[in-house]
């Protein structure tokens, strides 16, 4: 079966998880009672997690015909002939207005009719609740046929896909592993295949030059000879103690990295009045920094990255550009931050989901999902309020790229919010989204 991204905002997205099947229409009967049946409405009702009655009756109200669905066969019938093209566009309206989140556009949500009979959608995700409006005709439809509380989405089946992920990753690893190995002895062997031919020419040469060459007069036996008693006086020998293969290897060192490594050099200015002697420092390593001003080591790391980022360099080389950096992990990490979001205050979830992908090559090491929430929770300490308020939607968006996991976020929650700095308001504002990982996952293991 065909399967295509819920929501039309999310169709070119290819990592999207929430999917639903493509819609399958059938024309029937004739004149006055002809109909467009929806046969496979109850999977795309069951992929939204609403009642197939729901979609059937919006489809009636928008097109001003009668609609019926059977709860016995599972049939949705639609009076007249419609394209399917046209039902596809109902229904994404059907989407927009009844299923996906108003605040961050998620499908998961849930329908909430409250005690004053309003419509509401209360997002399992974020927490936000979306008011519906209410001069629709299906409110009232949903009002007489409220729908049956919606249990949480089974995770076993996506913590299973990780888990896959992770054992193809790893297996990827050691056979480029074997690769490299077996090209190295490929290439030593080759060498030594050289190294003997040659060495067979060389004897090959003598042994011919011997055999052919003429009876010599006494003269030539003579510098023979002599020759082989010069030969004979002379020793070649290679120094093997520690003194000398150490003065080997820093002449070596010393020839390769003349022409990459520039010592820094002191430059001192006369006094000028009152002003004390000026000493600028102006270093280049590996050509990250050239002629930044030493200051302290966090804005050195700062400058280095917005340096890289500069240059355009894609977000996959991201990964060993951080390490070749000099500093602890989360140092480097909390420099990232900086540099991406410094000075963003509302708009901060969207500003994540542009720079996702230098997140994502960031966090390939084993550990950095952890280091990375603590640089997200710095941040948030000199944020604006603005931007602690779309902590749920941050995370979130994180999570559902699979660049952060359910483990170590609320490993990271719990001890944050009774740690030292559980007076911070990020703790309250991601409260909704650990609530709803944990429930689900309490409901997962006791089905």
């Amino acid at each position: 079966m065909a399967l295509q991204n819920i929501g039309a905002g999310n169709k070119d997205d290819a990592f999207y998880r929430y999917k639903m099947p493509r819609m399958i229409t059938k024309i029937e009967g004739r004149g006055n009672g002809i109909k467009t049946n929806v046969v496979n409405m109850v999977d795309i009702a069951k992929a939204l997690g609403r009642p197939a009655s729901y979609t059937t009756k919006y489809f009636g109200t928008e097109l001003g015909a009668q609609s019926k669905f059977d709860e016995k066969s599972g049939t949705s019938h639609v009076n007249g002939a419609h394209a399917t093209g046209k039902l596809a566009g109902l229904l994404e309206n059907f989407i927009k207005k009844y299923v996906q989140c108003y605040g961050c556009g998620n499908p998961e949500t849930e329908i909430i009719i409250t005690k004053a009979q309003m419509v509401t959608l209360k997002c399992a995700a974020c927490g936000f609740i979306s008011d519906v409006d209410m001069r629709d005709k299906l409110t009232t439809f949903i009002l007489k046929n409220p729908p049956e509380k919606k249990g949480a989405k089974d995770k076993k089946m996506r913590r299973a896909e990780k888990e896959r992920l992770k054992e193809g990753e790893a297996l990827d690893e050691e056979q480029k592993k074997l690769k490299k190995e077996a090209a190295k002895k490929k290439g030593l062997s080759g060498a030594t295949k050289d190294v003997v031919s040659k060495v067979s020419s060389k004897k090959k040469v003598n042994v011919s030059d011997e055999d052919h060459s003429p009876a010599g007069s006494q003269a030539d036996d003579n510098q023979s000879a002599d020759a082989s008693d010069e030969d004979d006086d002379v020793q070649w020998q290679t120094d093997t103690s520690a003194v000398a293969a150490q003065q080997r290897i820093q002449e070596q060192l010393s020839a390769v990295t003349a022409g990459m490594v520039m010592i820094s050099t002191t430059e001192e200015r006369p006094n000028s009045g009152k002003n004390s002697p000026v000493r600028e420092e102006r270093t280049k390593a590996n050509g990250h920094m050239k002629g930044v001003k030493v200051n302290n080591p966090h804005e050195n790391l700062v400058a280095e990255i917005k340096e890289h980022l500069k240059k355009g360099s894609p977000a996959s080389q991201l990964k060993s550009f951080l390490g070749s950096l000099s500093g602890t992990p989360q140092e480097v990490m909390d420099a990232l931050f900086e540099v991406l979001f410094d000075g963003v205050g509302k708009g901060f979830h969207k500003e994540v989901i542009k720079k996702k992908n230098y997140l994502a090559a960031a966090t390939q090491v084993e550990g950095s999902q952890l280091v990375l929430l603590h640089a997200f929770e710095a941040f948030c300490g000199k944020a604006s309020p603005e931007a602690v308020k779309e902590v749920a939607l941050v995370v979130k968006e994180l999570y559902d790229k699979d660049i952060l996991e359910e483990e170590f976020i609320v490993g990271w929650y719990k001890k944050g919010s009774s740690g030292g700095n559980k007076g911070s308001p990020i703790w309250k504002n991601v409260k909704p989204f650990i609530e709803w990982l944990q429930s689900a996952e309490s409901e997962t293991e006791d089905e």
